[in-house]
């Protein structure tokens, strides 16, 4: 599916639901909550969203903001191996669900977050 197709059928609003309950499950999650200054969920969630909304809809904020994306140097002062990839991925599959997310759309964005959330391992 086309990513212009994918933010059309989601708009903003649908990406911002979906990246809300995905920290949601990210706050209290043991594994990967404890990555995550409590003061900076917030800003976690935002930048999240942004980058969602840029990558998908050519939205400007995140560029605008941070820059080039630039994730993989982002990341890189946490430790994210196969454990950590595959709860991230699961918590988003939950988020996905709970939101609504068309199934069409599910596939299209799981294939997306995993290739990125594998791309992000590194240990």
């Amino acid at each position: 599916m086309d990513e212009a197709v994918i933010y059309t059928i989601l708009g903003e609003e649908g990406f911002t639901k979906m990246v809300a309950a995905f920290y949601k499950r990210v706050k209290t999650d043991e594994l990967i909550g404890p990555m995550y200054p409590e003061e900076d969920f917030a800003g976690a969630e935002e930048r999240l969203r942004d980058f969602l909304l840029f990558r998908f809809g050519n939205d400007p904020r995140y560029q605008a903001k941070r820059g080039h994306p630039r994730l993989r140097m982002r990341h890189a002062p946490f430790p994210i191996g196969d454990a950590e990839v595959k709860r991230w991925l699961e918590l988003m599959d939950a988020a996905m669900e709970e939101t609504n997310v068309p199934n069409a759309v599910q596939f299209d964005l799981r294939s997306f977050f995993t290739m990125v959330a594998h791309n992000m391992k590194n240990k």
